[in-house]
């Protein structure tokens, strides 16, 4: 019987998804030693010292800063993540947090908290003081959506049957997301052009080097007076200093965020929480079903869905004798692979390769056993990360 895979989790992952990964197969827990794979929430990976036999990482959320993945690109190693599983739990807390400013509520419920005396005296204080909580109901004010994906989408269909224009831009849009957006939402050519004319604005990129401070003090310039801006995605987004020159001008009227910020304590106009877009229950199970599913048909059936770093790639088995290989997408790499296989007197019975980016995987359906040095003939080829050999015993 081979030996069981050992998954290391780094937080607690939801017993939902982690039954998905059961014994004798698997060892789950959050004391493994030598583990192949690691199972992670929001531990920060980077200062750990990962160890060389993880053939994968997975993230049981969707963005994945937390995990160094240059450096297991490096080593052939897949960085997977859930995008959508938490997407219905971030989009309702973007509604509230649009209702929340829009309604004034945040004062409004420090200024009830405020409040002494009996009966009768907290109906005349509140009598008198609730014209200072005034706000905007959200019907035909407009939505500014920057980043189109599976939250953005639901965002956008969301703000729509609430009876707002939505106004939405996203250079990377995928075809599944084009579908699934509602057919209101008119296109923008550019994030100035949301900016320009939105009521209220609310991102929903990945951070990386193109989008950190993509809100800045010259694109806040462009707002309406009076802009109610969300972030809910990342907090390099926005540049915590031009949103404070933003309240100064009257331009920013609220800033509702999920990232609290040292600057950002205690300002008016800023309603910050504390990191809550994906704690639901709900969520968090769906996250978790989600990786341990792509974790599990990773490492016994090499297939890739969802993976941050590597294509999808997805072959049924015509064969109980497969490898998968993750190498440098340079030319003549699968030449080379076909050569050390004939050479090792293997017949290829079916291959699928696919790219992305810098990175390409290929997987192999032989039909006979491959010899240890078989793996180690294709693992010598310049530009090959890293081999795993695959035969349908362990499942």
């Amino acid at each position: 019987m081979a030996k069981a895979l050992r998954v290391l989790t780094l937080n607690n992952i939801a017993k939902v998804g982690l039954d998905r990964l059961p014994a004798p197969t698997y060892e789950v827990g959050g004391k493994i030693t030598d583990p192949d794979a690691i199972l992670v929430r929001s531990q920060d990976m980077h200062t750990m010292e990962i160890a060389p036999q993880v053939k994968a990482i997975a993230r049981a959320g969707a963005g994945t800063n937390n995990i160094p993945t240059k450096q297991m690109s490096a080593r052939g190693v897949p960085v997977f993540n859930a995008p959508g599983a938490n997407a219905n739990a971030v989009k309702e807390l973007v509604i509230a947090g649009m209702l929340l400013a829009a309604r004034n509520l945040g004062p409004a419920i420090k200024f009830v908290d405020g409040l002494s005396g009996d009966d009768e005296a907290l109906h005349k204080l509140v009598e008198d003081g609730k014209k200072h909580f005034a706000g905007i109901e959200l019907p035909n004010h407009t939505l500014g959506v920057i980043g189109l994906g599976k939250v953005g989408s639901l965002v956008a269909d969301a703000a729509i049957k609430l009876g707002m224009n939505v106004l939405g831009f996203d250079p990377h849009i995928t075809v599944d997301a084009a579908w699934s957006l509602p057919s209101q939402v008119k296109k923008a050519n550019s994030v100035e052009e949301v900016l320009k004319a939105s009521d209220f604005v609310t991102l929903h990129v990945p951070l990386m080097d193109a989008t950190r401070n993509l809100i800045s003090a010259e694109r806040l310039k462009l707002c309406k007076d009076g802009v109610i801006l969300l972030n809910f995605s990342r907090d390099g987004i926005v540049d915590v200093d031009a949103v404070l020159a933003g309240f100064a001008a009257k331009k920013v009227k609220w800033y509702v965020c999920d990232f609290p910020a040292q600057k950002l304590t205690g300002k008016a106009g800023v309603i910050a929480l504390p990191h809550l877009g994906a704690s639901t229950g709900e969520a968090e199970d769906n996250c978790a079903i989600m990786v341990a599913n792509q974790l599990r048909e990773y490492l016994e059936h090499g297939n890739i869905q969802n993976a941050v770093n590597f294509p999808d790639v997805a072959m049924p088995r015509e064969s109980p004798f497969r490898i998968g290989i993750a190498n440098a997408n340079v030319p003549n790499m699968l030449g080379q692979i076909s050569t050390a296989m004939a050479e090792a007197g293997l017949n290829i019975h079916n291959m699928l390769n696919k790219s992305k980016g810098e990175m390409a995987y290929t997987l192999l359906d032989v039909d006979s056993a491959v010899s240890d040095a078989a793996i180690a003939r294709v693992a010598a080829i310049k530009g090959v990360l890293a081999v795993r050999y695959l035969p349908l015993e362990r499942s």
